[in-house]
């Protein structure tokens, strides 16, 4: 590299490259703590079971979980929706799984539960299932 040329002095030029590889490194680091951050953001109170429930990894990213807090809030992989067909449909058609697990305070009523389950089998779902906490 040539830093004094005698006929038009000094040349002076900012090296993008190390500035380029940072960014990209931050980016990258985002995108792998982020999920964690969106995943912890909801609580919900799960009901109990006396039996040794079938288990299926809750963060497995293929699972569709639709989330139901106390208050009447719905969401649908970690986003508040109003129209849970209108997501449903399309995450369900992009899912090659197939897999919905509905998570739902114990305090809500059981019939917004099964209005969530009806409408994933409707749309298509191969498996549902209720979140528990396994007891004793």
């Amino acid at each position: 590299m040539k830093i004094h040329n005698t006929s038009k002095g000094v040349i002076s030029e900012i090296n993008m490259i190390p500035l380029i590889d940072v960014m990209l490194i931050i980016l990258i680091i985002f995108m792998i703590i982020t999920p964690s951050f969106i995943n912890s953001h909801i609580k919900v109170n799960l009901p109990k079971t006396s039996s040794v429930p079938e288990t299926i990894s809750s963060n497995d990213n293929n699972i569709i979980k639709i989330t139901i807090t106390k208050d009447d809030k719905i969401y649908v992989n970690s986003r508040k929706t109003l129209n849970i067909e209108k997501e449903l449909s399309l995450l369900l058609s992009r899912s090659y799984q197939k897999t919905v697990l509905v998570e739902s305070d114990k305090e809500v009523e059981i019939q917004k539960v099964i209005n969530a389950l009806d409408i994933a089998k409707k749309l298509g779902a191969s498996k549902v299932g209720i979140s528990v906490i396994p007891g004793k």
